[in-house]
């Protein structure tokens, strides 16, 4: 089976191998798994490769690069408007080529994709949605655009799309689907001790997006009632300069530690060392760092966006917060004041992340690509 791969997704290139995010990279190899040819349709970066990176593991690779486009402003919108014939000739090929047509979205290239795979009714076609699909949420229009595109039975056919959590109403190509990180073979059995100092981490890109600056002045402020806490922060971002700004500023350089980009190894030391997850983002789809700390009996505090209350079975495997600093420390004093419940609490997460293995992951992806 010929497999084309249609992604927005920045890609390197070394010695003739191809590397990109380390999650986006590890999922892909296991589709690649039934495929006898690949060929993957996306931008290509000359930049270093680095320690959040990967390279595919399948050797028949055909890349046929695109350019990065943008519509944030008019400069960008008329350049890419320029680039757009090349963009559809070259992915109207490779989707001609194809056994199977894979897209991932969202993203601009994400919806060209959703608009040209119209063009191929008979052609068997998944995408994976890793964005929020809440029918509620509130999006940029193109990402709307692509979600009534997908939506449409009577445009998207024999296309099976994958979103995370369970929504009401959806078309019979709307598939519940799930996103994993560890085997089997790494689950822990042992019940995690909550004591103190009480150990956050958080993982994430260091942007507005994921709310760094929010999770530092909890942090900041649990200290301020005296509650014994720690946090480690994994991930770089345009933030970077301004949060190390503010912990030096603040005296906050004992109980705050900024890690950087660390690989999934080291990542996943953390969460066994840590007793909760802080994530308050502003938009998810599958919170990957969530159900990667709950694998492990951390616990997640978390803003209540896209299907997080249904993973943290709306309370009782995890905290759903607002973001809100002082009613969070509440939320956290008052959760502290019972360990009993948050052990079970952490029992619980642990429970439920780890039906989502690997094994389980991959199985699945066998099951969506071969019927």
């Amino acid at each position: 089976m010929k497999l084309t791969v249609i992604t927005h997704i920045l890609h390197k290139e070394r010695s003739g191998e191809y590397y990109s995010y380390e999650p986006y990279i590890r999922e892909m190899n296991v589709w690649f798994k039934y495929a006898t040819e690949v060929i993957v349709v996306a931008p290509l970066s000359g930049d270093l490769i680095t320690r959040i990176e990967s390279k595919y593991l399948k050797d028949n690779i055909s890349f046929k690069t695109i350019p990065q486009i943008s519509f944030l402003s008019l400069l960008t919108t008329l350049k890419s408007t320029f680039k757009m014939p090349f963009i559809v000739f070259r992915i109207l090929k490779a989707m001609n080529a194809a056994d199977h047509i894979h897209l991932r979205c969202p993203g601009n290239i994400g919806l060209i994709g959703c608009i040209l795979q119209i063009f191929f009714p008979q052609k068997p076609k998944t995408v994976k949605y890793a964005g929020n699909w809440d029918p509620s949420a509130k999006q940029p229009w193109s990402y709307r655009l692509q979600k009534r595109i997908l939506s449409n039975t009577r445009l998207s056919k024999n296309i099976k799309v994958l979103v995370y959590g369970e929504w009401d109403s959806q078309t019979k190509n709307i598939v519940p689907f799930f996103t994993a990180s560890f085997s089997k073979t790494e689950k822990i059995n042992s019940i995690k001790k909550i004591n103190t100092p009480y150990k956050f981490v958080f993982v994430g890109t260091l942007n507005e997006g994921k709310r760094p600056f929010f999770t530092i002045k909890l942090i900041e402020n649990l200290i301020q009632k005296r509650i014994p806490v720690t946090l480690e922060m994994y991930g770089n971002g345009d933030m970077k300069q301004e949060l190390e700004e503010y912990i030096t500023i603040n005296n906050l350089d004992p109980f705050i530690k900024l890690m950087g980009n660390q690989n999934l190894k080291i990542v996943k030391e953390a969460y066994c060392n840590s007793h909760f997850l802080i994530l308050a983002s502003k938009s998810e789809g599958w919170p990957k760092a969530i159900a990667e700390a709950m694998y492990f009996g951390c616990i997640p505090i978390a803003t209540n966006i896209s299907c997080v209350d249904w993973i943290l079975d709306y309370g009782k495997r995890g905290i759903l917060i607002e973001p809100n600093v002082e009613s969070t420390a509440r939320k956290i004093e008052d959760k502290l004041s019972d360990i009993f419940k948050l052990q079970e609490m952490s029992e619980n997460a642990m429970e439920w992340s780890q039906q989502y293995t690997l094994e389980y992951f991959d199985d699945a992806i066998k099951s969506v690509i071969k019927t």
